[in-house]
This record gives C-alpha cells, sequence and structure tokens, in this order.
C-alpha cells in the first residue's frame, strides 16, 4: 500500500511543478528538466514591478530557477502596471505579453532579446519611451501598434525587418530612424501615425523606403523618386490601373506582393541596383508581357510572377542560382 501511494505522488509531480506559483508578487511556470521560470499571468499585476535573473522555489526544494522568459499575454490588460524592469536573463518576450499595458510609459529591452513578438505592446497608451537593443533582428505584426504617446523611435541596425501594422495607429510618432540594415517592411507598418501625411506626389516614403500611397490608387505611368532604397511589402497590391513602373538605380529591394494583382502593369525596368525581389512580388500582372531580370539578383523567390499569363518573354542572367516554387507558373 506505502508503494501504491508513493507512485501516486510521483504521478502527481509533474502536474503540481507545471502550476504558476507565485513568488514576491510574481506568477511563475518552472521547467524542471532545464531549472528555467517564465512569468505568467497572475492576473492583478501593478504598479512597479522588478522580473529578477533568478528565483527559487521554496515548493521544490528550494531550487534555483533562471528566468529566462516572458509568457504570452503574462501582463496583458494590466492597466495598473507603472514600471516593469526586466533582467538580461530574459531571452524572449512572448506574444501580447503587455498588451493594454495603458499605466506603463517606458520600458528597456534587455540586450538578451532578439525578437519583438507580435502585439507585445498593442495599446500601450501611456507609452512615450521603448529602448530597443542592438540585439533585436525582428519587429513583430502590430508590436507597437496604438501606442499613440510613442513620440519618436530609433530601430537598431541589428534589426532586418519590420512587420505589417508594427506601428499602425501611432498617432503621436513624428520621428522615425530606419537602419539601412532594414530589408524588409510591412504593409501598414507606419499607417495612421504623426508623419504619415507627409507625402511626395500621393506616396508615402520613410527613410528612403517607399510604403505605398496616400488616397486614391495610382494609375497610368509612376515614376519613383531617386534615392529611394526600397518598395515595401504590399506597396501596391491591387493597383489595377497601373500601367508602367519607372524604379530608380537607388532600389536594392522589392518587397513581397509589392506589384501582387496589378493586372494593366504592361512595362516595368528593373535596375542592377536590385538584389532582391520578394516571393509573389508580381504574381497576377496579367498585362506583363516581358521582363529582364538584372545580373545583380542571384536568386528568384516563390510565385514572383505567378500568374502573369500574358508574360512571353523573360531573361535571366547566370547570376541567379535558384528559382523558387511556383515562379513562373500559369504563365502562359
Amino acid at each position: 500500500m506505502k508503494k501504491l501511494f508513493i507512485s501516486f505522488l510521483l504521478l502527481l509531480l509533474p502536474m503540481v511543478a507545471g502550476a504558476a506559483t507565485i513568488i514576491d508578487g510574481i506568477a511563475y511556470n518552472f521547467n524542471h528538466d532545464t531549472h528555467t521560470a517564465e512569468v505568467t499571468s497572475s492576473g492583478n499585476y501593478s504598479g512597479t514591478i522588478v522580473i529578477p535573473s533568478e528565483v527559487t522555489n521554496n515548493d521544490y526544494y528550494n531550487v534555483i530557477f533562471t528566468v529566462t522568459s516572458i509568457g504570452a499575454s503574462a501582463f496583458s490588460g494590466c492597466k495598473g502596471l507603472t514600471s516593469i524592469t526586466i533582467s538580461n536573463s530574459v531571452t524572449s518576450i512572448g506574444v501580447s505579453a503587455f498588451n493594454g499595458c495603458t499605466g506603463l510609459t517606458s520600458i528597456t529591452i534587455p540586450n538578451s532579446v532578439t525578437s519583438i513578438e507580435e502585439s507585445v505592446f498593442y495599446g500601450c497608451t501611456g507609452l512615450t519611451s521603448v529602448t530597443i537593443p542592438n540585439s533585436v533582428t525582428s519587429i513583430g505584426i502590430s508590436a507597437f501598434a496604438c501606442c499613440t504617446s510613442l513620440t519618436s523611435i530609433t530601430i537598431p541596425n541589428s534589426v532586418t525587418s519590420i512587420e505589417h501594422d508594427a506601428f499602425y495607429g501611432c498617432t503621436g510618432l513624428t520621428s522615425v530612424t530606419i537602419p539601412n540594415s532594414v530589408t524588409s517592411i510591412g504593409v501598414r507598418a507606419f499607417d495612421n501615425t504623426g508623419w504619415y501625411n507627409k507625402q511626395n506626389n500621393g506616396f508615402l516614403y520613410l527613410d528612403g523606403w517607399l510604403l505605398g500611397y496616400k488616397g486614391s490608387r495610382p494609375i497610368g505611368e509612376i515614376s519613383i523618386k531617386e534615392g529611394t532604397k526600397g518598395i515595401a511589402h504590399l506597396a501596391f497590391s491591387g493597383c489595377t490601373g497601373l500601367t508602367s513602373v519607372t524604379i530608380p538605380n537607388s532600389v536594392t529591394t522589392i518587397g513581397e506582393q509589392a506589384f501582387l494583382g496589378c493586372s494593366d502593369l504592361t512595362s516595368i525596368t528593373i535596375p542592377n541596383s536590385v538584389t532582391s525581389i520578394g516571393a509573389s512580388a508580381f504574381s497576377g500582372c496579367t498585362g506583363l508581357t516581358s521582363v529582364t531580370i538584372p545580373n545583380s539578383v542571384t536568386s528568384i523567390e516563390g510565385s514572383v510572377f505567378y500568374g502573369c499569363k500574358g508574360l512571353t518573354s523573360v531573361t535571366i542572367p547566370n547570376s541567379v542560382t535558384s528559382i523558387g516554387i511556383s515562379a513562373f507558373q500559369n504563365c502562359i
């Protein structure tokens, strides 16, 4: 009987260990295999919170655990949270971790974190200051969307991608610094922000990136201004009245789906400065009859010219070493 009881307790142990434990006002989930801890939701965080690098679990033989992550939605909706200090032991901050923390005014992301996940600070309307470290390589979907008190943001040169809606609705944002390391900016990444009314002949530019257009869709022939370094993801998607585009020699990147569905587009010149053409960049451009890919391009991504049924002539240079799946599918 005693042996059966001990066996029963051993079976229960993983269940007990997996439950959240509150220590010094912070709830944790513990991984007993790796001796790591994740901050999780307690439902009532407020005031000032300091996340330590280590925590001792007295319920598990006083084992010391390293705090390595903040879980998804851990502080979501905690309007009374005013300040948080995150230790350098934390390497990941989960989706929507601080979503709706309207009382949070500033935050420093530790340089142990490599990515800012989806909706992490969405709706933090009191947030006036954010420090993004050089360790971060990507800023996720809606990461800072609707942070209406943010006035300026400096993106470090470690960042290579800014996902769609990343700063959408940041109405107070008037200053943005984007480094040359950024090779991809998603659709609406900076829409409805304080700089949104800045326009150049109806087009929206930001630090050398052509993000799209303001107001009615462009039609006919357009010329992208000199000095533009990249055309953003979905920049002209669905512009069916667009017939011709001139891209300057300064452009190095054409984003994914940049001209998706531009069915009236009959002419486009891709300059030798372009080294990257994103997936589905010209997909559905049924009016295109010929295209010349410059020798600066080394790979053709998937579905780039998918469904370009009018395409009869394609020049591919020797520099191209790979062609993605469905790159020219349905080009009949």
